[in-house]
C-alpha cells in the first residue's frame, strides 16, 4: 500500500501533538492504520488502557482523533506500588521497549524519539540523560503516543517528510516543574532551526511529544525518488482542546509518484571536437570512454568548419556521478584541449533486464505507456550464438518472445 509513497506533508493548523500526528496519519492512511494498532495490541503495556481511533467533527472539518485511555484501575494499581505512570524513568522506558516484541526497526524508531526528548529535557535542568525523569510525557497515554508513531514512521518507509511553519502558541503551562512559558523550555530546544509563525492564537500549540516527532522526522526525510508526485490522500488528525476562530487539526497530505510508465533523472552531456587525432587512435579512445561504466553512449559525428577543414565531433552522455572521471578520461585518451559540458533532464521509460537460454543471452525489457512492454535482445550476445542473418533473425524474435512470456 505504502510503496509509492514519495512525501507526506504536514499543515499544523492548530498545532501539533503526538496524538494528532497518528490521527493524522490514520485518518490518510485507514488501513495501515488499523494494521498499526493490530500490532500494538501484543505489547505488554497496551493491556493497561485502550487505544482506538474515533470519528471527529468540529463542525467545520471532520477526521479523526487518537484516544489512548489508561484503565482507571491501572492508574490505582501503579500508585500503590510507589510507581506513578507520570513521572517514569527514561532509562525504565528505553527497558521496556528493548524488551518489547515490537520490530527491531520499530524499537529503535522509538528509543530514537525518546532519546531526543531526553536530550532535551536533560540540556533544561542541567543533567545526564540517563538521569532524566518523564513527567507529562512519561504518562501511558504519550508513551503510547511515540509507539504508535514508531510503527507508522517504519512501515511507511524512507520517504521525504515535511511540515509547515511551527505556531509558537503563547501564554503559559501548567507543569510537573510549575507554570512554564510556552512553548515550554524542553519544547522550545526541539523547535530549534525550524521555521515558526505567529498567528496571534495563545496556548500550547505544539506539544513536546509533537516537536519531537517533528526533529526526528526531519533528520531521516528523503527526498522523492520522482518530481512527478500528485497528492494521493488527505487526513486530519484532531486535538483535545479547543481554539478560537480556528480548527485544532493538522491535516496530512499523502503524495505518491503517478503512475507512469516514464522516469525522469539528470545527465550530463560533454561535446568537443577532434581534427588533430588520426581516426584508428580516435576509436580506440572512443571504445575506451564507452567501457567506462559512467558513459551511458557517445557519438560521433563528422563535421566541416572553416577552410573546409574536417574534424571529428564527440558527444558523450554521463551519468551525474561519473562526470569528474570521464573528463578526465576524455583527456588521456583524445588531443582535445577543452569540454563543454551541459546538464540534460531526460525521459526515460521503466527498464530491465533478462538473461535467458543456454548462454545467459540478455534481453532488455521496457514499459511503454499504456501497459504495453518490448523487448529487444542483445545484438553481441544474439550473434556469439547464431550463423548467417536468417538465424540470428529467428533467435532475436525467440528470445524477445520468451522475455516477454516470463516478464507477464
Amino acid at each position: 500500500m505504502t510503496s509509492q509513497i514519495q512525501r507526506i506533508h504536514f499543515d499544523l493548523i492548530g498545532g501539533i501533538a503526538g496524538d494528532m500526528f497518528v490521527a493524522s496519519l490514520a485518518d490518510a492512511l485507514p488501513d495501515l492504520g488499523k494494521e498499526v494498532l493490530e500490532t500494538m495490541n501484543g505489547f505488554s503495556q497496551t493491556s493497561k488502557g485502550r487505544l482506538q481511533y474515533l470519528g471527529h467533527h468540529d463542525g467545520v472539518l471532520k477526521g479523526l482523533r487518537f484516544d489512548a485511555a489508561e484503565h482507571p484501575h491501572q492508574h490505582d494499581h501503579d500508585h500503590h506500588h510507589g510507581d506513578h505512570h507520570k513521572h517514569v524513568d527514561y532509562q525504565r522506558i528505553c527497558k521496556i521497549l528493548q524488551e518489547s516484541n515490537f520490530k527491531p526497526s520499530v524499537v529503535q524508531h522509538a528509543l530514537n524519539l525518546f532519546s531526543l526528548l531526553a536530550q532535551a529535557e536533560a540540556h533544561v535542568h542541567g543533567i545526564e540523560v540517563d538521569k532524566v525523569t518523564f513527567h507529562e510525557v512519561g504518562a501511558w497515554d504519550s508513551i503510547m503516543d511515540f509507539c504508535v508513531a514508531a510503527h507508522f514512521i517504519d512501515t511507511v518507509g524512507s520517504i521525504d517528510w515535511t511540515f509547515s511553519a511551527l505556531p509558537l502558541g503563547g501564554g503559559t503551562v501548567k507543569t510537573a516543574h510549575g507554570v512554564l512559558p510556552i512553548p515550554a523550555p524542553a519544547t522550545a530546544i526541539l523547535m530549534q532551526g525550524m521555521p515558526v509563525i505567529d498567528d496571534g492564537i495563545q496556548g500550547e500549540r505544539v506539544t513536546p511529544t509533537g516537536a519531537t516527532i517533528i526533529k526526528y522526522l526531519r533528520s531521516i526525510s528523503k527526498k522523492p525518488d520522482s518530481s512527478s508526485l500528485c497528492i494521493s490522500q488527505t487526513g486530519n488528525g484532531f486535538g483535545s482542546k479547543k481554539l478560537p476562530s480556528i480548527s485544532n487539526v493538522l491535516r496530512c497530505l499523502v503524495f505518491s509518484s503517478e503512475d507512469s510508465a516514464t522516469q525522469e533523472d539528470l545527465i550530463n552531456i560533454i561535446t568537443f571536437e577532434i581534427d588533430d587525432q588520426t581516426s584508428e587512435e580516435l576509436a580506440i579512445g572512443i571504445e575506451s570512454l564507452r567501457q567506462h561504466p559512467g558513459v551511458i553512449e557517445v557519438y560521433q559525428l563528422p563535421l566541416f568548419g572553416k577552410k573546409g577543414r574536417m574534424f571529428t565531433q564527440l558527444q558523450i552522455l554521463v551519468k551525474q556521478e561519473s562526470l569528474a572521471e570521464v573528463c578526465e578520461l576524455c583527456f588521456v585518451e583524445t588531443s582535445t584541449l577543452g569540454l563543454r559540458i551541459v546538464e540534460s533532464s531526460r525521459k526515460i521509460l521503466k527498464r530491465s533486464s533478462v538473461n535467458l537460454g543456454e548462454f545467459k543471452t540478455r534481453v532488455k525489457l521496457a514499459e511503454r505507456p499504456g501497459g504495453e512492454k518490448s523487448a529487444k535482445a542483445e545484438i553481441d550476445d544474439i550473434s556469439a550464438i547464431s550463423t548467417g542473418s536468417s538465424q540470428r533473425i529467428s533467435n532475436k524474435l525467440h528470445l524477445e518472445q520468451q522475455a516477454l512470456k516470463k516478464d507477464a
